[in-house]
């Protein structure tokens, strides 16, 4: 423990005591002589782009969290409550949507107002003209404009707004006693009564649950704001620091203090997402737990079909989006000829950056999908198993970390390797990726371990030790193969994490070190515009992530079937 916890001190908290000292220094360069003062402090009331941003930040999570809840709730409770066919594909499929990368740039292909392919098409069908001609601009684009406040929250919907939502509520509701819901029926009270007045009463604790962790998130958000915001002048938290932070003559006076001023934030919800999470005021399964379905009649085909439409629209559409664009002259533009060409994909092999790219993302990839399950089960054992002292600052340490944005991270890395004597070393480097992109996810990871562990009762270890095996090799041959479909799950989540990584690498990374997400980042970027080249980028990502992830997928199922 004495290790461990500086260790992971260095790397979670040191970085976050830079950034607030940072944000004290008045001095021009901050790694040459450092001036301390309050004037940075001072400049925040004259500075309302500051305080704009984070308005921004809560803006854009407010009116996302607004729309996708209602939707998420009753897409879960549909899942897990009602008698309906493929409940369990079209909830797998949810897992599909989260893992696809890149919906910001499929949506600039679909709803880019001159050429989206959504925009052509209303265009060109002539029988719509008298709906959208007043919706169009003074060029004639449009109905549809993707660069807008709300086309980032659509783009949000369409991300993981709506199906991370849906894959934590779903198992919430599927645990939930069919007693009680009887009870209501008996007493003369209507499905969607009883859905109103008892099951969504009874799930508001995993409800507050799922929204204090998204809050906790609000400025985890990085590649819409960037790619949708800039055109038009809209700033949030992590597109404002980065802007400051790369500009020709970087402002860090102004990005330490809006970091601070978020890191403040930050601390003030950690207590209040623990206490949620503490609170046991909701009682679901007793002894006497009884599932049970409920049976809608042929309403059940009609919420199947729009459960069903809505993944056509997380997952065909934007990789639709994707293969075509990449296939196209100039996407959208249907009259030019030719219209399609494969010279996207020649520009993109051709270039010396992508196989770069490809090679470092699959090493980032490979190696968290690898390392962090492991780290993470030996974090959670210590805390399950031990009686060490020092385990609840371990556990709050591990928790606070969940709270700390990509982005804010990555700055007080930034500041932690250029100001350390000895590790300036590590910036650009892959060991700086590679430090991020294993321990990124610590507070998912630890407590999925720490819940798997649990349900282990202690004689198997006992025995172990009995017969005279140390730690390692009880922790090798009893608690691995035990803990083997967690350590899969995690691993699977811990490569589609490093592949798509943006927001916490973009500072550290250098021009040998560029990843795929952020080689699309750049070429779908308003300065140049290549959404073609952007779109074959993610869709190797996309194709990564996938593949890893099915093969996880049957992988953990045998060894679930095998160590039951």
């Amino acid at each position: 423990m004495a290790a461990l916890l500086p260790a992971l001190a260095l790397y979670l908290i040191w970085p976050m005591v830079l950034v607030l000292s940072h944000s004290f220094n008045t001095a021009g360069i901050i790694f040459i002589e450092r001036k301390w003062g309050l004037d940075n402090w001072r400049a925040v009331p004259s500075e309302p782009f500051l305080l704009e941003a984070l308005f921004n930040s809560f803006l854009v999570w407010g009116l996302t969290a607004i729309i996708s809840f209602p939707i998420a709730i009753c897409i879960a409770w549909a899942l897990a409550r009602l008698r309906m066919p493929w409940t369990y594909p079209l909830e797998y499929l949810f897992w599909v949507a989260y893992m696809i990368p890149g919906a910001a740039i499929a949506w600039i292909l679909l709803m880019e107002p001159a050429g989206g392919f959504v925009n052509v098409f209303l265009r060109e069908a002539g029988f719509l003209a008298p709906l959208i001609d007043p919706f169009l601009d003074d060029f004639g684009y449009g109905p549809f404009n993707i660069y807008s406040v709300p086309g980032i929250i659509w783009v949000h919907l369409m991300g993981n707004g709506i199906a991370l939502k849906v894959m934590l509520l779903t198992p919430a509701f599927r645990n939930m006693d069919m007693a009680l819901e009887e009870a209501a029926r008996v007493g003369g009270a209507s499905n969607l009564r009883t859905m109103l007045r008892v099951t969504i009463p009874l799930m508001a604790s995993p409800i507050i649950l799922v929204l204090a962790l998204q809050l906790l998130r609000i400025f985890q958000s990085f590649e819409t704001e960037f790619l949708l915001g800039r055109p038009i002048q809209f700033y949030v938290y992590s597109t404002l620091i980065y802007d400051q932070i790369r500009s020709e003559i970087p402002d860090y006076g102004a990005a330490t203090t809006l970091a601070s001023m978020t890191l403040v934030i930050i601390l003030l919800i950690v207590p209040l997402q623990r206490w949620i999470i503490g609170r046991r005021r909701y009682t679901t399964i007793t002894g006497s737990f009884k599932p049970g379905l409920i049976d809608l009649g042929a309403w059940k085909w009609l919420i199947f079909a729009g459960i069903l439409g809505l993944h056509i629209m997380l997952t065909l559409v934007q990789l639709a989006a994707f293969v075509l664009g990449s296939f196209m002259t100039r996407t959208g533009f249907f009259n030019i000829d030719p219209v399609f060409t494969l010279d996207h994909w020649r520009f993109v092999y051709g270039d010396h950056l992508f196989l770069g790219a490809l090679t470092t993302t699959l090493a980032l990839a490979m190696t968290a999908a690898v390392l962090s399950p492991l780290l993470f089960s030996v974090l959670a054992y210590i805390m399950v198993r031990t009686n060490w002292p020092g385990r609840a600052l371990l556990d709050w340490m591990i928790w606070g970390s969940g709270a700390i944005p990509g982005l804010l991270s990555g700055l007080g890395l930034l500041f932690l390797f250029l100001g350390t004597p000895g590790l300036s070393f590590l910036y650009g480097s892959i060991y700086a990726l590679l430090l991020v992109v294993i321990l990124q996810g610590n507070t998912t990871g630890v407590n999925i371990s720490k819940g798997a562990i649990i349900q282990v009762g202690h004689d198997m270890e006992e025995a172990a030790k009995v017969s005279g095996a140390g730690w390692i090799r009880t922790y090798w041959s009893i608690w691995l193969p035990l803990l083997m479909p967690t350590i899969i799950l995690l691993g699977t989540l811990n490569f589609v994490s490093a592949a798509s990584a943006t927001s916490s690498i973009i500072l550290l990374a250098s021009r040998e070190t560029i990843t795929l997400s952020i080689l699309a980042l750049e070429f779908a970027s308003p300065e140049l515009a290549l959404r073609e080249a952007a779109g074959i980028v993610t869709l190797h990502i996309t194709m990564l992530t996938l593949g890893v992830a099915m093969i996880a997928r049957r992988l953990g199922l045998g060894v679930g079937i095998r160590h039951r």
